[in-house]
């Protein structure tokens, strides 16, 4: 698996945290931005991580911002990308078996680095169940035909 990750200055911290785990989980990754705290825009790295994704040249994406809602909203307008803020374990499993979400948003401000921990390490592990969830899914493939 490999994996693009970014950050805005509200996430740089956590997503430092972040590439660490997936260091430890032998997660291949690109690291996008942004190096500091010094204060960026959210959809300036959003939307590169959303397009390696929509293009395939990653499996999936992570990214991070102060609330995780900015980088929510813009990976959500590249076509094929579904993107899904997480504050919790459980919606970082539902959010793949359920969704087959190919991106993780996540809030460094609002998510502690042990929450954070557990949720990537879920929904990196977790796979999308198909089955009736597939047709849901499909309906919101569907969608981005129109």
């Amino acid at each position: 698996m490999k994996v693009a990750i970014a950050a805005d200055h509200g996430g740089f911290e956590l997503k430092e945290h972040v590439k660490k785990i997936m260091d430890s989980m032998n997660i291949e990754y690109v690291d996008l931005g942004t190096e500091s705290v010094e204060s960026v825009d959210y959809p300036d790295y959003a939307f590169p991580v959303a397009n390696m994704v929509a293009k395939g040249e990653v499996d999936r994406g992570i990214l991070i911002c102060g609330t995780g809602i900015g980088m929510s909203i813009s990976a959500n307008k590249v076509k094929g990308v579904y993107a899904a803020l997480v504050h919790d374990c459980y919606t970082a499993r539902v959010t793949r078996q359920h969704n087959n979400s190919n991106v993780l948003c996540l809030g460094g401000r609002t998510v502690g680095f042990n929450v954070a921990e557990e949720i990537v390490k879920i929904w990196l592990a977790e796979d999308f169940e198909g089955g009736r969830h597939e047709r849901r899914v499909n309906k919101i493939i569907d969608l981005e035909r129109i």
